[in-house]
């Protein structure tokens, strides 16, 4: 495989996304590669994680099985469609398609809308707010007051610029299309199966760990990139650098306390802090020293950042595309 070529169609994708998104009617038609990874993240669950094999050892052997098929699903068809593209076509022809085929596996469009649609719905009411933040946060909306639902978008927005937006795209500009397909992949069945209840705390433990791993760097860029951004849109860099320093290894996520802090510091705020998620309470530490009583203006100075963030994001994979390409 060409991985110089990589960069160019993790380029490709991010421009692609960030202009058009996943159609709906593309969606309608065959639904997202998430849903059929998910589908198949579902049937492995009720196929191998039994009442027998709850207890530790076998649970969480199964949750490995489970995990490497998962993996060999989503990372050998897209090598080889990658590798097949490559070799039929030219390479001014292979990169514009796999850059198609690589972007619904990124999230920048549709993370912008749904956060967007928060801030929307707050300025109606608060009611109107809560709807909107609860297709986006897995907390109990109805727990939330006004400066809950603000920070809580805010919050999910940092987040998922690291493992929607930069996670991604890093391992795609690593690996190409199997790079992308194998991190979605992970992250899924984190999302699915990583969740410590009494059901999955050992099946899904191989998932919960490997994606923290495959995370971790991207955490970190994405927290350099929110400084970046903070930069060009005046936020402070300053109390961002000094909260991601301070706070964000305090979090109970050993990577979503970095862009969370970036946000927090750059923006004046307080992030994270305790929660409620059901009727569970979470005592988070909190990322930030400014205020908590977020608004729906911050929601929007949220977003300026994100674009900012993802304007350098696309900047810096695209001045790499340039250097490898063959000259």
């Amino acid at each position: 495989m060409n991985f110089a070529a990589n960069p160019s169609i993790i380029a490709a994708a991010l421009l692609l996304e960030a202009a058009f998104g996943y159609p709906d009617a593309l969606y309608r038609a065959i639904r997202h590669p998430v849903v059929w990874c998910g589908a198949l993240i579902a049937w492995l669950d009720q196929r191998l994680n039994r009442r027998e094999a709850q207890h530790l050892g076998g649970g969480r052997m199964a949750g490995v099985a489970a995990l490497a098929v998962v993996l060999a699903a989503a990372g050998l068809p897209a090598w080889g469609i990658q590798a097949g593209l490559m070799a039929a076509l030219p390479r001014w022809a292979a990169i514009p398609a796999l850059g198609v085929l690589a972007s619904p596996l990124l999230a920048q469009r549709s993370l912008f809308s749904h956060v967007r649609a928060v801030e929307t719905g707050l300025r109606a009411g608060l009611e109107e707010g809560r709807a909107a933040v609860s297709h986006i946060v897995g907390r109990n909306p109805q727990s939330l007051d006004a400066a809950g639902v603000a920070r809580a978008a805010i919050e999910s927005l940092a987040e998922n610029f690291s493992d929607g937006v930069v996670a991604p795209a890093l391992w795609g500009a690593l690996l190409g299309l199997p790079g992308i397909a194998l991190y979605k992949a992970v992250n899924t069945a984190d999302s699915m199966i990583g969740h410590r209840t009494p059901r999955h705390a050992a099946f899904g433990w191989a998932a919960a760990r490997f994606d923290d791993l495959v995370n971790l760097p991207a955490s970190r860029l994405s927290a350099m990139l929110v400084l970046g951004a903070a930069a060009i849109c005046g936020g402070d860099v300053r109390g961002a650098w000094g909260a991601v320093w301070r706070d964000a290894r305090h979090h109970r996520s050993p990577n979503a306390g970095w862009p969370e802090a970036a946000v927090a510091g750059a923006l004046g705020l307080r992030l994270a802090g305790p929660r409620v998620y059901g009727s569970a309470r979470v005592d988070d530490a909190w990322m930030g020293d400014g205020r908590a009583e977020a608004t729906a203006d911050d929601i929007a100075r949220a977003l300026r950042l994100y674009r900012a963030a993802c304007g350098i994001g696309i900047a810096c994979v695209a001045l790499a595309a340039v250097a490898l390409s063959p000259r």
